[in-house]
C-alpha cells in the first residue's frame, strides 16, 4: 500500500510538473518558433545567431544608412553607433542586428544603455513582417533621444499599432545599464523596468501571435518630429548592449537576476502555500 505522506509528495510533484510541461508545449506548439532558449553576453558577435543589417534602410523616414561598419563588440558590451558618415544616399550611418532564428512565448531579457540626442531611437525590440512572408506583428521597447528618462512601450498585431505606453526609467536610460524584459504569452504580455512590472496587456486584439525575430536598433529621422524630435547631430551616439536572453516557458531561467528567475520562484512559493 503507498503511504500517505508518499502520495502527498507524488500529488505536489505531479502538479508542480503539469503548469511547466503545458507551457512547453504551448511554446513548442507556436507556429513558426525554431529559436531556443539562450544568453548572449556579447563577448563577440557570433554570425550563427545575428544578422547585421548593412547596404540598406526602412524607407524615407529613416536619415541613416544601416551599416556592418557601425556594430562591433567591445570588452564584452555590444555597441550599436549613429556618426555623420556617407553611406549610399544617407549622410548618417547606423546600426542594427537581427536573430536569424524566431522565437515565441516567453521571457525577453536585454540590459541596455540608449544614445542622447533627439531625433533618435534605441529599440529592443521583436519583429516579424512581410519580407518573412508573415503579418506584421512587433512587441516593442524604445527610448527616443528626446527624452531618455522614458521608455515607450507598443505591440503591432498584423499591421495595427496605437498601443503606446510611456514608463519611467529610473535615473535616466542614457545615463547607465537598465534591464528591460517582457513575457510573452499567448493570453497576456507583462512588461518590466528593471525587475519592476510595468505594463500589463491582456486585450487578445493587442497581443501578437507570430513567432518572431529578436532586434537591437539605433536610428534617426529627419521627418518624424512629432514622436521623435526634431533631429539634431552634435556628435556620434551609441546604443550599448550588455546582454540578452530568451527564455521560452517552462525552460530554467539563463542568469541569476533574470525576471524569469523571480517568476519561477514566485510561483514555487505559490505552490508551496
Amino acid at each position: 500500500m503507498i503511504s500517505d505522506r508518499f502520495w502527498r509528495l507524488s500529488q505536489r510533484a505531479l502538479f508542480t510538473a503539469l503548469p511547466l510541461a503545458c507551457a512547453a508545449a504551448a511554446a513548442m506548439a507556436q507556429e513558426g518558433a525554431n529559436g531556443k532558449s539562450f544568453l548572449d553576453d556579447f563577448d563577440e558577435l557570433d554570425g550563427r545567431v545575428w544578422y547585421v543589417s548593412d547596404g540598406w534602410n526602412n524607407g524615407a523616414h529613416q536619415n541613416c544608412t544601416w551599416s556592418k561598419k557601425q556594430v562591433k563588440p567591445v570588452n564584452g558590451i555590444l555597441e550599436l553607433t549613429f556618426e555623420e558618415r556617407k553611406e549610399g544616399k544617407r549622410n548618417f550611418a547606423c546600426g542594427e542586428i537581427q536573430t536569424r532564428k524566431r522565437f515565441g512565448y516567453g521571457t525577453y531579457e536585454a540590459r541596455i544603455r540608449t544614445a542622447d540626442g533627439s531625433g533618435l531611437n534605441s529599440a529592443f525590440f521583436t519583429y516579424i513582417g512581410p519580407a518573412d512572408k508573415k503579418p506584421h506583428d512587433e512587441i516593442d521597447f524604445e527610448v527616443l533621444g528626446k527624452n531618455t528618462a522614458k521608455v515607450q512601450i507598443n505591440q503591432y498585431v498584423s499591421a495595427k499599432g496605437g498601443n503606446e505606453f510611456l514608463a519611467d526609467v529610473p535615473g535616466g536610460a542614457n545615463q547607465g545599464f537598465n534591464d528591460y524584459a517582457f513575457v510573452w504569452e499567448k493570453d497576456r504580455i507583462r512588461y518590466y523596468v528593471n525587475g519592476e512590472m510595468v505594463h500589463e496587456v491582456t486585450d487578445p486584439a493587442k497581443i501578437p501571435v507570430n513567432a518572431q525575430k529578436i532586434f537591437f536598433s539605433l536610428w534617426g529621422t529627419d521627418t518624424l518630429t512629432d514622436w521623435m524630435g526634431t533631429f539634431s547631430y552634435k556628435e556620434p551616439a551609441k546604443l550599448q548592449v550588455d546582454r540578452v536572453a530568451f527564455t521560452a516557458l517552462g525552460d530554467e531561467c539563463q542568469f541569476a537576476e533574470s525576471v524569469a528567475c523571480h517568476l519561477e520562484r514566485a510561483e514555487a512559493e505559490q505552490m508551496r502555500n
